[in-house]
């Protein structure tokens, strides 16, 4: 299927600013672009509150007084952009479209802090939300996880290697397995976005160059063992078309349905990365949005 002409219109607007390929910026750099297409979300909530989890910042989205589930969420960035503010109007949308709390986790980026350093953050994290659910004012038997990219990466991890009771995983285009080599890396390496170029400059922060971390689960969930994924809670996984990640995401979903975890697979045709998080210039990215949330909502009902 051809772009979604809203889409080609953004990629050609961003193509005429004439930025460097983010494989040729510095970390400096790629942080100040990202920063600098952030957009102040207009959605309102209850209460927003930023909050120490354990020693990890974190914010605190809340749709309503009365006590919720919870869905821990990890921005996207590759490991090494991103921060609360990025995805602040991603995690407004998704407690309002949830109706359920949205704790955001500022975990540590590299190359400051090299893998295992957001896994550990993302863990912690979310065990100090479920032992301290009642003062977040949500329920610890109802929790999920909940990120994009990088995000969904450390959203699996979680639902793998935590030992916090989950209801529920959502996986938007994450990052499954640092090899790189799925047929989508070569179809869409150039002009969508998030390159493939891009992808080995993220990796090369992300583990300092050491390669032999890229068979480590915790950074590709799908080598986990069987035992591992069958264990993991229900799960929805959103891909784009036009993405390098399209097929070792879609690769997760397979693999978790084969081995009995519920499991709803989205391919957004004529997307591409990050379009979920640009739910305010592209309707499919409002459309993911809606979707997201009705799969928390879903799963974080009350019995």
């Amino acid at each position: 299927m051809a772009l979604h002409k809203q889409t080609a219109d953004l990629l050609a607007f961003l193509a005429s600013l004439g930025n460097p390929p983010l494989s040729q910026q510095t970390v400096s750099q790629a942080r100040a672009g990202y920063a600098a297409m952030r957009v102040a979300s207009t959605v309102e909530l209850p209460e927003i509150r930023d909050v120490d989890a354990g020693g990890v910042p974190a914010r605190l989205y809340r749709p309503t007084k009365d006590v919720t589930g919870l869905c821990v969420f990890f921005h996207g960035g590759g490991f090494v952009i991103g921060d609360l503010d990025s995805h602040d109007d991603v995690c407004r949308k998704l407690a309002v479209a949830s109706g359920h709390a949205v704790l955001a986790v500022d975990y540590r980026l590299a190359p400051e802090h090299r893998f295992p350093a957001a896994v550990e953050d993302a863990i912690s994290a979310t065990k100090w939300a479920h032992d301290h659910a009642r003062e977040l004012g949500v329920d610890s038997t109802r929790m999920a996880v909940a990120g994009d990219s990088a995000g969904g990466n450390l959203a699996a991890v979680v639902a793998l290697f935590s030992g916090v009771a989950l209801k529920f995983q959502l996986l938007v285009y994450p990052v499954t397995d640092g090899h790189s080599t799925t047929q989508s890396y070569f179809d869409n390496a150039n002009g969508y976005f998030l390159t493939a170029d891009s992808m080995r400059w993220f990796f090369e922060h992300y583990t300092g160059g050491d390669r032999s971390t890229i068979s480590d689960p915790r950074l590709s969930p799908l080598l986990a063992s069987d035992e591992h994924l069958a264990a993991t809670p229900p799960a929805a996984v959103i891909t784009a078309e036009y993405d390098p990640l399209r097929d070792e995401g879609e690769q997760y979903a397979t693999r978790l349905a084969a081995l009995g975890v519920p499991t709803s697979l989205t391919r957004f045709h004529g997307q591409i990365h990050a379009f979920f998080s640009m739910s305010e210039m592209l309707d499919d990215g409002a459309a993911a949005v809606a979707l997201a949330g009705a799969h928390l909502a879903k799963h974080l009902k009350a019995n």
